[in-house]
């Protein structure tokens, strides 16, 4: 498996909830295609309600193996970063687990309940990276279907003895 790694930068906003039980809400902004000469974490300005950070450098990884995914994720027509936050009330409140151009991958990190995982616009750069990466590995591999061999599911998963304590057939 080939791997590549871009380092991009990352914008987050906080934004106060309303509400009694009111707390906050950290998304993703946007991506910088070359990472600023900026410590993580400094502040963009922003009003009471909503400020805006940057948060810091972040790999992108792009694996051979997930080619397919991005070439959907391009040929979409608005290519998309998926960002996975995770709250961690520590400093900084939250963490950035991933930043990623698959789909799968980023669907993967919505289990976990306590992620937050939004899209950002792929910037033309990104976009520019992944396109080279698939033109360079991508591999189409083929469909192979299973060919069932007749028996009763039972028979397979118990050993041969049908549940009923018989003999196999």
């Amino acid at each position: 498996m080939i791997e590549e790694q871009m380092i991009v930068g990352l914008v987050v906003e906080r934004r106060k909830l309303g509400g009694e039980w009111s707390g906050v809400a950290w998304r993703p902004m946007t991506i910088f295609p070359m990472v600023p000469d900026v410590a993580p974490w400094t502040s963009l300005g922003g009003s009471a309600d909503r400020t805006r950070f940057y948060a810091g450098a972040y790999a992108i990884s792009l694996y051979s193996t997930d080619t397919a995914n991005y070439r959907d994720n391009l040929a979409s027509g608005d290519p998309k970063l998926w960002v996975v936050l995770r709250p961690d009330g520590a400093e900084p409140p939250v963490h950035v687990v991933a930043v990623t151009a698959d789909p799968a991958e980023g669907e993967g990190h919505t289990e976990a309940g306590n992620n937050v995982v939004e899209t950002i616009a792929m910037p033309v750069e990104v976009a520019g990276v992944v396109a080279a990466f698939i033109a360079a590995h991508h591999q189409e591999r083929p469909i192979i279907k299973r060919r069932r061999d007749g028996r009763a599911p039972d028979v397979r998963w118990r050993g041969g003895r049908p549940p009923d304590g018989g003999e196999p057939t």
